[in-house]
């Protein structure tokens, strides 16, 4: 049985004619309409027929199509369109996960959750469906809100003023993203993040932020969220400058092995005199979040974000990420197999 209304859809990585490691869960934000293709040539012609009629209406910001073949020889070689992607799956492993055991369309909301599910006869219905979705983000009738706690009042306005002095001392690097190479999970230089970081080293600064964060913030997130951090990972100044086009692109904070132990993301800024560089979850529609100086947002770490580009001076902000003993074994066992040194 295919996947029913309201169940979210499984996360894979699989190839496509242009990429050679396609996540499918960077694919939420937008509609996604997924084929799984008959095996049988003849059978499958109608259904590809009726996607490139509608071809137009995909254009990977309002919605995606993803075409799934367990016979490879039927996408005959296609080059993945503006929106439309091709995906062999000769092993049946998208399939399987989707438990796809026939051939079907799925139409998947924002969040990567089912909306629809149709025969393969019904392509004309399925479609013209997906031609009268509204907004992106308001696919829920109306707007849905993403499930983050703002806590104003973390940091004291003279602490954040010597916390961007720290990073202009040095004016800070740029530190890539996190990738998984294997079994290891290294730093990566790409498009999606322009951001200059310094670490905090002083015993006495980082002993001071600490307990700002035990004291106000952690009560905070317990009483929101029925959670207690115990750990810290990273006390990080961090720098969007519009010269560099600052911006971080669309991504999830926990999704590789070196990641898997964070449990909350928290993004404290230290100033205000900036245009844009504002958080968005794209799962939850287009609205923005900007916590007041020194105050914070926090957010569970599975849920995709973004920092959009400063356009006009710079952002500082503090970004440590939070865990618990749970957490801390994970990071653990993670280290012991890979041989870093414990964090």
């Amino acid at each position: 049985m295919p996947l029913q209304f309201g169940e979210p859809a499984p996360w894979f990585t699989a190839p496509t004619a242009s990429s050679p490691e396609f996540l499918f869960d960077s694919a939420a934000g937008r509609y996604v309409l997924m084929l799984f293709l008959p095996a049988e040539p003849q059978a499958a012609g109608g259904a590809l027929k009726a996607l490139a009629q509608r071809q137009q209406q995909f254009d990977d910001a309002r919605c995606s199509a993803f075409v799934v073949a367990a016979d490879p020889a039927l996408l005959g070689g296609l080059q993945d369109l503006h929106g439309i992607r091709w995906m062999p799956d000769a092993e049946g492993r998208i399939a399987g996960a989707f438990q796809a055991e026939a051939p079907h369309w799925l139409l998947l909301d924002p969040a990567l959750r089912v909306m629809d599910v149709a025969p393969l006869a019904d392509a004309e219905r399925i479609l013209a469906r997906v031609t009268a979705l509204g907004p992106p983000g308001l696919h829920a009738g109306a707007a849905v809100h993403a499930p983050v706690l703002t806590a104003p009042r973390i940091f004291e306005p003279e602490l954040c003023e010597a916390l961007i002095g720290l990073h202009a001392d040095t004016g800070g690097t740029f530190t890539g993203v996190m990738r998984d190479d294997d079994d290891r999970t290294v730093h990566v230089m790409d498009e999606l993040k322009k951001r200059r970081d310094v670490m905090v080293r002083d015993p006495g600064l980082v002993a001071a932020l600490r307990e700002r964060l035990e004291r106000r913030l952690f009560p905070f997130i317990g009483r929101a969220f029925g959670f207690q951090p115990t750990r810290i990972e990273r006390y990080l100044v961090s720098c969007y400058d519009e010269a560099d086009g600052g911006v971080f692109r669309p991504h999830r904070d926990n999704t590789t092995q070196g990641t898997a132990h964070r449990v909350f993301a928290c993004s404290i800024n230290l100033n205000d005199d900036f245009e844009g560089g504002d958080l968005r979850f794209p799962e939850f529609g287009p609205a923005t979040y900007r916590p007041p100086v020194g105050g914070a947002v926090v957010f569970a770490c599975g849920l995709m974000h973004e920092a959009l580009p400063v356009t006009k001076g710079r952002r500082y902000a503090f970004l440590p990420f939070l865990y618990d003993e749970a957490g801390a074994d994970v990071l653990a066992a993670y280290q012991a197999r890979t041989g870093e040194t414990p964090r």
